[in-house]
């Protein structure tokens, strides 16, 4: 591993460990209303979230992101809109080397890629270190349930 992939490596596991040590006391929770925002796709296209969305799975750390994207691309291009599905991923403070590498190797997935990049858009999310958040939403939009998924164990997320 040359230095600037070990520079690198370490910045982005800051950045994990900063953004999973920060949860609000106001966590989303089973009942509450998804939160309405804005977003890009690894395209740098508009990407709202579409009205009959039922699942979102959420990622907060690089190596979670990982493991989903290999999950989701073996699955097909059509498996998250198939399962009326969005996958959103926290790229917040991803250093500019960073984002040089990794936004790229987003375009190459077959499936679309909601990129939460706005300071304190994920604050309010559920999260446990290492797995992706899905949150299960009912046609209103409101929070069914919440679980935690390692893509790398094989099962389905929805």
């Amino acid at each position: 591993m040359n230095k600037l992939t070990r520079i690198l490596n370490t910045l982005l596991a800051l950045s994990a460990l900063i953004s999973a040590n920060s949860l609000s006391a106001d966590t989303l929770k089973t009942g509450d209303a998804f939160p309405e925002f804005e977003a890009n796709d690894q395209h740098e296209k508009a990407y709202p979230m579409p009205s009959d969305t039922k699942y979102v799975a959420v990622t907060f750390a690089m190596g979670s992101g990982k493991k989903a994207n290999k999950f989701f691309s073996e699955k097909g291009a059509n498996y998250l809109t198939k399962n009326k599905a969005v996958f959103l991923s926290n790229i917040y403070g991803m250093p500019a080397v960073g984002r040089f590498f990794a936004i790229p190797k987003m375009q190459k997935y077959p499936h679309r890629i909601m990129l939460a990049d706005q300071e304190g858009l994920l604050d309010d999310f559920p999260q446990e270190k290492g797995k992706v958040t899905i949150l299960e939403l009912d046609a209103g939009g409101k929070i069914l349930s919440i679980k935690f998924w390692d893509p790398s164990e094989g099962n389905q997320p929805f």
